[in-house]
């Protein structure tokens, strides 16, 4: 009995279980997906030790990293429309019409107060630097810090200022961080690529009339007539709406501003990992499928969440073989 038990220390010793690392990739909306995938792998076994997160990675990770992933999941999953317009701070001269407060503000206190080196496990988060555009790492500091810096979309959030930089989003430099994770110790890095599929196939699910009248349904609660805050309250809701309906245009011929920029981006970070990937190539890359899933549609978690998991069931004889190795 003895000596199994040393032989089984000793292989132990001798062949210790290699450090995986979940790069998990910008995207916006769909970034939702990457919790369906942290679920699939975890029931397969697979449960990273480091995980690096860009952009809407970041913040998916901060809550896998910080335990809190079942709150978040139930949070994102019930985002509808009229709530995601209420964190539009309507502060377009402050670098983006979302300044970040009410988003944030929204958050587990966990997630607000934690120090990146109190989490779990291993994390990092990658941000731009605006005036240089060099990558910058956050592995240690304020959680919420390293999240904010690295959600920054161009025109979307305002940038945020922190030692001295104006930080954007972290897509722009490193839009599927396998180097972090290298960096950080992961011996077999899992990337998870948002937009693999997105590029010539970016299409606006939205007009501008059927927002409004999304935005109405909800409304129409038989409450928004109690008193003067509410019917005030409305009447900034319908300006919201109006401002994302300009934003995103009036028809599938007229895409509006963020619609542009959104396409743009996307071919820019697309473009981007491919080459990084081509020059630190991760073991295995999930690709979910979601170019049907508009860039600010965050009231769609469900879909994304699915179909985050449909992409590790898609692969799971790829990462079977993976785990026979390690």
């Amino acid at each position: 009995m003895k000596d199994s038990a040393l032989k089984a220390e000793s292989e132990s010793t001798e062949h210790p279980r290699l450090n995986i690392g979940l790069a998990l990739g910008s995207g916006s909306a769909r970034g939702w997906a990457h919790i369906g995938v942290i679920r699939a792998l975890a029931e397969l076994g697979i449960e990273p030790q480091i995980i690096a997160g860009s952009s809407i990675g970041a913040f998916v990770g901060a809550a896998y990293a910080s335990n809190e992933l079942d709150r978040f999941e139930n949070w994102v999953c019930s985002l509808s429309w009229k709530e995601i317009l209420d964190y539009l701070d309507l502060s377009i001269g402050g670098g983006g019409v979302i300044q970040g407060d009410k988003l944030l503000s929204d958050l587990p206190d966990v997630l607000r107060s934690a120090s990146i080196e109190s989490l779990s496990c291993r994390f990092g988060t990658v941000a731009t630097e605006l005036n240089t555009g060099r990558e910058v790492w956050f592995r240690e500091g304020p959680l919420i810090e390293g999240v904010r810096a690295s959600i920054g979309l161009p025109g979307l959030f305002a940038p945020v200022f922190l030692n001295g930089r104006w930080l954007v989003d972290g897509g722009l430099t490193n839009p599927v961080p396998v180097s972090l994770c290298r960096a950080m110790g992961a011996e077999v890095v899992i990337a998870v690529n948002l937009n693999g599929d997105i590029v010539g196939k970016h299409q606006r699910k939205r007009e501008a009339k059927y927002e409004k009248s999304r935005l109405l349904k909800e409304q129409s609660d038989g409450q928004f007539m109690e008193s003067i805050t509410s019917l005030l309250k409305n009447r900034l809701q319908d300006r919201k709406a109006a401002l994302w309906s300009q934003l995103f245009g009036k028809s599938q011929q007229a895409p509006g501003l963020f619609e542009v920029m959104a396409s743009s981006i996307n071919i820019m970070q697309n473009h981007i990992t491919r080459s990084r990937m081509a020059g630190d190539p991760p073991d295995v890359i999930i690709s979910p499928r979601l170019s049907q899933l508009g860039l600010l549609e965050f009231d769609k978690a469900d879909r994304a969440i699915a179909e985050g998991r449909a992409s590790v069931e898609r692969l799971q004889s790829s990462l079977e073989e993976l785990l026979v190795e390690l």
